[in-house]
């Protein structure tokens, strides 16, 4: 027998071969892992790093991008809202009429041929030119605490029951946004006169009801709502109206910058990018408060050095323009001084008995129908304690009707004194409630539109009014100061701040 015997030389390089093999094949095994990881990380890190949406606007052949930053909030119990359509998603840049492209971010949310009135209020005197006298919930948490208690369901009902709403007043509420909703024009506007009015109260109306470019159901609506505001302002270098050559413009104006303001409030703080929305409301509010009378007030047509010096109509609504400018946030110059006038202005329209004339303390008309409007804008400037006020809401008590169909059925001068009323509290607020709260219940139509009140006034005048006027019980209102708390304590035994408009 042969035996052979590797020799000592021979078997050290057969233990080199065999660790050398193994440190080769522990290597591949490290490599082709490290391999699998990468293709499956290629795969399931993808989602991490995908591209924020971008803003592009062009202006003058000047492409400029602005980073969108996108939200996402988790929910398991919340549906996405629909994305707006693109037809909802242009607005013009200043000075041309190059598009904007308006991205929708990916966010989870939770769930007047108009005529107004009768010559002394928002009325006739538009297109006749008469100077007659008389008269929540999650994702909401950085609005102002004013406006945020509308965002909420919960909330509103909640506010309802304990200011003397009841459910039918949110069921009235919701059919008047669907038939907005439903006859809202292309462009975004409502009526086929004095649109830009039309559409700033039914924007408005929206945001009376926390809707706003988010929503799932009226979020396009609101939308083209907000573009076609933003369109008219930027258009025509910040001049909000139809018509400029028509001397009742102020009016139009003063109701867009309204509803401008509390778009741009809305938008900033849930960090909705509407292009040229800050822009427009900045042109458009500066313009409001330039263009005021020498004496405190606006005239038509924005006249600065005539006698009539403007009425008490028209004031009322620059004044709730001033206020919701405020809230936006933006530098507008002068704004303080000018709500000041506007106010001292006010000031010398108040009769004795308490109500507020048209253009001075007398009225034409048995009622003092602009009553409610004097005694808002005091309250939205922090003098609900004013004697202005304290004798105004008293007027107010003692005197206010509403009867449909008949000439105590004035809306306008009820879209003001629901207002004022609710924001004085206490058995005030209780006796006028008891007044409008059924009556304008029972007069809406199965359509969501309101009854002709006889003024001759279109359908969306009087529906967004009503539908304002249903609001009051959680829409937002500038805190009064005037600690007028009474009915809050009676139903809720919970003390309310004052600056919050819960009575």
């Amino acid at each position: 027998m042969i035996h052979a015997e590797l020799s000592t030389e021979a078997h050290a390089r057969l233990e080199a071969m065999r660790r050398n093999a193994t440190i080769s094949s522990i290597v591949i095994a490290f490599l082709v892992i490290t391999l699998i990881l990468l293709v499956l990380g290629f795969f399931f890190m993808d989602p991490i790093f995908k591209e924020t949406p971008v803003l592009v606007s062009y202006n003058n052949n000047v492409q400029a991008e602005e980073v969108v930053e996108t939200k996402k909030v988790s929910t398991s119990t919340q549906q996405k809202p629909s994305a707006p359509s693109s037809s909802s998603a242009k607005v013009i840049a200043a000075n041309t009429t190059s598009n904007l492209a308006v991205p929708v971010p990916e966010i989870d949310v939770p769930t007047p041929s108009t005529e107004f009135g009768n010559g002394d209020d928002f009325g006739d005197g538009w297109g006749t030119g008469g100077d007659g006298g008389g008269g929540g919930g999650g994702g909401f948490g950085s609005i102002p605490a004013t406006m945020r208690e509308r965002c909420s369901k919960q909330d509103r009902l909640q506010r309802l029951a304990e200011m003397g709403g009841t459910e039918q007043c949110e069921e009235a509420v919701l059919k008047a946004l669907r038939w907005m909703k439903k006859t809202q024009a292309a462009d975004g506007s409502w009526s086929g006169s004095k649109k830009s009015a039309m559409t700033g109260l039914g924007l408005l109306a929206y945001l009376g009801h926390c809707e706003t470019p988010m929503s799932e159901e009226f979020g396009e609506s609101c939308l083209k709502a907000i573009t076609y505001l933003v369109n008219l302002s930027m258009k025509n270098d910040g001049k909000c109206a139809d018509n400029v050559g028509d001397k009742h413009w102020p009016y139009e104006h003063a109701i867009c910058v309204y509803a401008l303001a509390e778009a741009t409030t809305f938008c900033k703080q849930l960090n909705i990018p509407v292009p040229n929305l800050p822009e427009a409301t900045q042109k458009a509010g500066q313009f409001l408060i330039d263009n005021q009378h020498k004496g405190g007030g606006w005239d038509y047509a924005y006249d600065e050095s005539g006698n009539r010096g403007g009425d008490v109509s028209i004031v009322g609504w620059h004044i709730q323009a001033l206020k919701a400018m405020k809230h936006t946030g933006l530098d507008f110059k002068n704004l303080k001084s000018c709500a000041n006038k506007g106010l001292q202005y006010l000031e010398d329209k108040q009769n004795a008995n308490g109500g507020f004339g048209y253009t001075g303390k007398n009225s034409l008309h048995p009622y003092f129908t602009l009553t409610g409007v004097g005694v808002l804008c005091f309250q939205m400037w922090d003098k609900g304690s004013s004697s202005e006020v304290r004798k105004g809401t008293a007027y107010i008590e003692k005197n206010t009707k509403l009867k449909w169909g008949t000439p105590d059925c004035d809306l306008y001068a009820h879209y003001y004194e629901a207002q004022a009323m609710m924001n004085r509290g206490g058995k005030q607020w209780k006796h006028y409630n008891s007044i409008m709260r059924d009556e304008v219940l029972k007069n809406q139509k199965a359509d969501g539109t309101w009854l002709s009140t006889g003024h001759g006034a279109s359908p969306m005048y009087h529906t967004a009014l009503c539908t304002l006027m249903l609001e009051v019980y959680y829409r937002f209102l500038p805190g009064t100061g005037g600690g007028h708390w009474s009915l809050c304590f009676e139903q809720s035994q919970e003390k309310r701040p004052t600056g919050r408009f819960f009575c």
